[in-house]
Parts: structure tokens; C-alpha cells; sequence
């Protein structure tokens, strides 16, 4: 999937430590979200981001621009066994999810958030799957409107506590799509 500024595409491994750092910077500058102090097991995981695609049908996707610069990544599961979060998402059946979406502050406002969101759908009704999960939380106001503007609803049933953290999830059904 591509706009006309950005294109996405898997990662490749090369790539992973510099994914890592910008996810680790655009969390950690998130006003209300918890610091690397505060949870480090969770920024260790945005450092060794790379690490998830392990798993099988877990990838890591980036939205680069046309001078190949990686502004924004986020992790895309095929199964929802592997979404590795807290609450009931990851007993979810016929599902997708995806998290750690993160772009690069400099490149905000060009719809790269947007871009890849769109590639996980599409990623997901290409596997005829029924639905696709996210969480996010009340730091990321930008991403829940940006959500519930593609058709994403609220779905307290997904909801849990990672800490001190509200953690709010949200579903997109693919049927009939």
C-alpha cells in the first residue's frame, strides 16, 4: 500500500534497531503515557521490536518515503494467539490485531498513521478474516480518533490494566466488507 509520499512494506532485519529506537522515542514523549522508568519490560519490547516477527504470522511493518527513510512502523498479527497483550484479545478466533503503531514527530500530519492502519485491514480481509483488534490508551487521542474515524468501535470486553494504564480496546469488523 502506498500513498503518494510513502510506501509500506514489511521490514527488513536491518532495519530493526532503528524501529526500535523510534518507537522507544515516540512513547516515550507521549504526555500521560508511562516512561521508560515506569515500564521497562514494555520499552524494552519497543527496542526489540524486530523480535516479534519470530512468531510466525507476526510482521513488522514500516511506512518509508520516497528517499527510503522509515517515518512509522507497526507490528501486524495474523493470530491473535501471538498479539502478546494483556485482557482477552489474544483468545480472540478468526481475528488480526495490531500494535506499537508509532511515526516519526517530524513526519506527523502526512497520514502515515492512516497508511498503515489501512495495510493491516487489508491485510486481514486478504486472509478473509472477520475482524481486527487494537488497543490504545488515552496518552494517544490522536491514533482513538484516527481509529474511530476508519469504523473502529470502542469494545470494552477488550479493555485491561497494563500497570497503572488504562488500556482501551477496539474491534473493526471485516465481514461483509
Amino acid at each position: 500500500m502506498s500513498n503518494q509520499l510513502h510506501t509500506v512494506r514489511n521490514a527488513m532485519p536491518v532495519e530493526f534497531l532503528e524501529i526500535g529506537k523510534l518507537m522507544v522515542e515516540v512513547y516515550s514523549q507521549l504526555e500521560g503515557f508511562p516512561k521508560p522508568i515506569d515500564q521497562p519490560d514494555y520499552y524494552k519490547l519497543l527496542a526489540n521490536v524486530g523480535e516479534l516477527t519470530r512468531t510466525p504470522g507476526t510482521e513488522l511493518l514500516v511506512a518509508v518515503s520516497a528517499e527510503s527513510k522509515i517515518e512509522g512502523a507497526d507490528v501486524y498479527f495474523s493470530d491473535m494467539k501471538n498479539y502478546g497483550s494483556g485482557g482477552k484479545a489474544t483468545s480472540e478466533k478468526n481475528a488480526a490485531g495490531f500494535r506499537l503503531l508509532a511515526v516519526d514527530p517530524i513526519a506527523r500530519g502526512l497520514g502515515i498513521g492512516k497508511l498503515l492502519t489501512n495495510e493491516c485491514i487489508d491485510r486481514s480481509r486478504t486472509k478473509k478474516l472477520s475482524q481486527l483488534i487494537i488497543h490504545t490508551t488515552m496518552a494517544m487521542q490522536t491514533a482513538w480518533k484516527m481509529y474511530e474515524n476508519m469504523g473502529f468501535k470502542r469494545s470494552p470486553d477488550l479493555d485491561f490494566m497494563q500497570g497503572d494504564l488504562a488500556v482501551f480496546g477496539f474491534r473493526l469488523s471485516l465481514q461483509g466488507q
